[in-house]
């Protein structure tokens, strides 16, 4: 009842939009306040880490100074130390008489009035974090099938996002090249389709190895399999950005531009993934079957599904194209991606902090409602279209009830990081774990709002949806897998990256979003408005340059943050001549 009369209202006010009462419009408020809660988020996070750094300046200087006193103390004689040890007690016991403030005696501190004192204390801008003496006891085989995996995934990360850079720059200086494997119509999709399949799907799928095999307590059923899907899903990725550079493509399907013989390869590397992963929870040796698996595999299991329905010959043409365009864009992102991390976070999340996770009857729900809501709303990209109205108005009320599985799922996360504040300060995972948990609730909150039928007059085909894209796959899945990576890497490898260069990956890619974003949104909100009053659509376009400027920024942020996490991945994978011992644990299972 409640979603049928939201719907009528918003059916209502959506034939009376207008540039005069389109800020009052219940998506686009709720979307400032989201957005809001994200800059709070930030200041939150810069004040805990300033606090902590005043923290551990204190420190410093209190051991300095006891470091130099006792330095002093063993330079003196016997008899010096007696003499400064009833000094100072005499100091300590007395008593102001009233007359200090006077005289003509020479200073002293008699009176034991000063605490301390320094000269030019040791005060370093960067404090190294504790290192855990924590190694995992993981065979050397699964490590080397991780490491690979996110080897590759950040390959694909930074290639992905050099394209992505160049592309940005083409905003602002559109006459950069007249090459036509350069244009912007053939490396769009090279960038979207290599973070996808290659950054994102990669990375997934090596974290998701050590969670199956943890979690349930046995070795990994066939490491053949896991190497043979390693190798086809990046063959994919190759062969697809070869062919969408020299114009072969599978039309304009957003997201499915390679064509079928390339996607099956990645099918097939899911396929065999599917199967490796579920023949090792099948031999598990406990009885309960973890949370995270059952993300991980519903997750495969859908995307197996939508690769093959989404390349179907009869559902290639006319409106039936544009049903299953919906349909398989917004799985691609929800089914796949959003569902197998949150698989990896209810089990990464809870390690890092060394407890359980909050609540595993909220993790039921979440995952149950997801299945349920996420599978019908991909049509609300399709809102004014020739699609039946019954089925954008069944996309829209999807899309209300994704609110239980994004509420559910933020709750449980943050309710388990409850306590733990204050690690925010001494982590370096944390603050990309928090930052992927409020873009959960936030940008999934924001797609709900954003499917109203009324802001879909304001933001549809703008520039808006290029930075919801971002907020989603950017600040939810990547911030999600960075705080993963950090998390098991060092304990595979013994390793650990300096905190300055970690620190300088996660500001610099926290504020290159934060400028993309809110660029892309205002400056599309501002062109929704220019159409809504019926200005030429070139107007439109000149109106965003200031904003495509800022997009530029905010993306060269966010590439050299790549750079910096690349350089970071070396650094906790790299050989060294030091033998680490969990190398040697060859027949502990993981």
């Amino acid at each position: 009842m409640a979603f049928a009369v939201l719907l009528t209202v918003n059916n209502a006010l959506a034939q009376e939009v207008t540039s005069e009462n389109w800020i009052t419009s219940p998506g686009i408020i709720g979307t400032i306040i989201l957005i809001t809660l994200v800059l709070v988020v930030a200041i939150i996070i810069v004040l805990a880490q300033l606090n902590g750094y005043l923290r551990r300046v204190q420190k410093k200087d209190d051991d300095s100074s006891k470091l130099a006193f006792k330095k002093e103390l063993l330079e003196m004689e016997g008899s010096e130390i007696d003499d400064l040890l009833s000094k100072r007690k005499a100091a300590l016991e007395y008593k102001l008489k009233g007359a200090e403030l006077g005289g003509d005696q020479t200073a002293s501190d008699d009176q034991g009035l000063i605490k301390r004192a320094e000269n030019e204390p040791d005060n370093p801008l960067f404090d190294e974090k504790k290192k855990t003496d924590l190694n995992l006891q993981t065979p050397e085989e699964l490590t080397k099938l991780i490491v690979w995996y996110l080897g590759a995934a950040v390959f694909w990360l930074v290639f992905g996002t050099t394209i992505g850079q160049y592309l940005g720059m083409k905003f602002v200086w559109p006459e950069l090249d007249s090459v036509s494997w350069l244009s912007f119509g053939r490396l769009r999709p090279v960038h979207t389709n290599t973070v996808f399949w290659g950054w994102g799907s990669l990375a997934m799928i090596g974290l998701g190895h050590f969670v199956i095999t943890r979690t349930s307590n046995i070795k990994l059923h066939s490491y053949k399999r896991s190497w043979l899907a390693f190798g086809l899903i990046n063959l994919s990725v190759l062969l697809g950005n070869i062919c969408l550079m020299s114009g072969i493509n599978n039309g304009g399907g957003e997201y499915r531009e390679y064509i079928w013989p390339v996607m099956l390869l990645f099918a097939l590397g899911l396929i065999l993934t599917f199967r490796n992963f579920y023949r090792t929870v099948a031999s598990r040796k406990i009885s309960e079957i973890y949370i995270s698996n059952w993300f991980i595999l519903a997750a495969l299991g859908w995307t197996i599904i939508l690769s093959i329905i989404g390349y179907m010959p009869w559902f290639q043409n006319g409106l039936g194209e544009t049903v299953i365009q919906g349909y398989y864009m917004h799985q691609g992102v929800g089914m796949w991606f959003m569902t197998f991390t949150l698989g990896l976070t209810y089990y990464y999340l809870p390690s890092t902090l060394n407890k359980p996770i909050y609540s595993y009857s909220l993790g039921v729900l979440a995952f149950w409602t997801q299945m349920l809501f996420y599978t019908l709303i991909g049509t609300h990209h399709f809102v004014f279209s020739p699609l039946p109205w019954w089925l954008q108005t069944v996309a829209i009320v999807f899309s209300m009830g994704m609110f239980i599985p994004v509420i559910a799922g933020s709750t449980n996360f943050l309710m388990t990081m409850r306590g733990s504040w204050s690690h925010i300060s001494k982590s370096y995972v944390l603050p990309f774990f928090l930052v992927g948990v409020v873009f959960y609730f936030v940008g999934s909150s924001q797609g709900s709002f954003q499917a109203f039928r009324f802001t879909n007059y304001v933001w549809h085909f703008t520039d808006f949806n290029v930075a919801h894209s971002h907020m989603t796959m950017y600040g939810i899945i990547t911030f999600i897998l960075w705080a993963c990576i950090y998390t098991i890497v060092p304990k595979l490898r013994g390793k650990e990256p300096p905190q300055i260069l970690v620190g300088a990956h996660f500001w610099m890619a926290f504020i290159g979003l934060f400028a993309y974003m809110i660029s892309m949104m205002a400056g599309g909100t501002l062109k929704g408005i220019s159409w809504l009053d019926g200005h030429p659509f070139i107007q439109s376009v000149i109106l965003m340059k200031k904003y495509w400027i800022w997009r530029a920024v905010g993306g060269s942020l966010m590439f050299l943050s790549h750079l910096v996490f690349a350089y970071n991945f070396y650094l906790m994978v790299r050989k060294s001549s030091e033998t680490v011992s969990v190398h040697q644990l060859k027949t502990v299972n993981a």
